[in-house]
Order: C-alpha cells, then structure tokens, then sequence
C-alpha cells in the first residue's frame, strides 16, 4: 500500500544486499519526464496501469534488485505473475490507521484525491489487501516499528535456507 514503507525500507534494503534499487513509479516519472497524478490527469487510472504494467515486466527480468511497486500494481493479475514467479515478494503491511497517519498531508497522491480520503485508504486496504498476501513470500509489518527493524527481518528471512531454496526455484523457472 501506498504509505507502507515502501521506497524507504528498499532503498536500506537494497543497500544491505549491495544491489540495485528501482522505485517504479519513479523510474516511471523519469522515462515519461512527468509526475504520476499528471499521467493520471491525461490517461487515467487505466493509462496508467498499462504503463506501469509493462515497466514491471521489463524490470522483473532483471537479477539483483530490489524492486518497489506502486501499491495499485496487485491489482492486474500480469503484475501479480511477473512478480511472484520471477523474485520474491515481501509485503510491506501497515494498518489503515498508520498508513493514514502518513498519508494525511500528502496532496500528491491520485488516489487520495476523494471526498472522504481516510475512508478511500480503508477502502484500499480492504482490496488489496488479499491481492498482496496471495503473492506474499512474507508479510513484514511496518506499522510503527523503526524502518531498520523491518530491514533486519527482511534480511533475517533471506538467510534461511528455505528462503534461499525458494529463489534458486524462482529465478529457474524465469529463465
């Protein structure tokens, strides 16, 4: 979800790993050289999804990366497939009362542009939400815990040997 932690706790975790980091919304903005509400000005919600969708497919392809998704990109089932057969998915999950809590300010946001944006990110959650965990390889909470402590359970789970075993699989069958 949008306000979960996304950008930060990859952008640590990448670091930590010694590997690339790709926001796609941002490598979004950068190759169109506009902002996301201005995309969703002109093309819509669906334009929008269509480029993104197509960004996902290019950068799932890729090895040693840590990868933020948009929080809307559950929601086409290509989006979904790319990236649970070609890396592993963590769930960054926050409550709807936190992510409101970070989100309250924020004007840039499309989706928050409603009559009642609280209730627009409840309303989120509760769609996604199930999108998110049928994907999930782990869920990490990111309610009020420090950005570092999400990074380390990150970290932690990647050093199991299942976690481990579970790549090897995926980057096979991506091949």
């Amino acid at each position: 979800m949008m306000g979960a932690g996304k950008s930060t706790v990859g952008v640590r975790l990448a670091r930590r790993l010694d590997c690339a980091f790709v926001d796609v919304d941002r490598e979004l903005e950068a190759r169109l050289g506009v902002d996301i509400p201005t995309v969703f000005d002109l093309e819509g919600e669906e334009g929008f999804r269509r480029r993104e969708s197509q960004l996902i497919e290019e950068l799932t392809r890729r090895s040693e990366l840590v990868l933020a998704t948009g929080g809307g990109a559950v929601l086409l089932e290509a989006n979904r497939d790319a990236l649970s057969r070609r890396g592993l998915v963590v769930y960054l999950r926050a409550s709807p009362a936190d992510l409101w809590h970070r989100l309250r300010r924020d004007k840039h946001r499309p989706l928050l542009k409603a009559d009642n944006p609280r209730q627009r990110v409840c309303d989120l959650v509760d769609q996604r939400d199930p999108l998110y965990l049928a994907i999930a390889d782990r869920v990490v909470p990111t309610g009020r815990q420090p950005v570092d402590s999400a990074v380390d359970s990150i970290i932690d789970w990647l050093s199991l040997p299942e976690c481990a075993a579970s790549a090897v699989r995926k980057i096979r069958c991506s091949s």
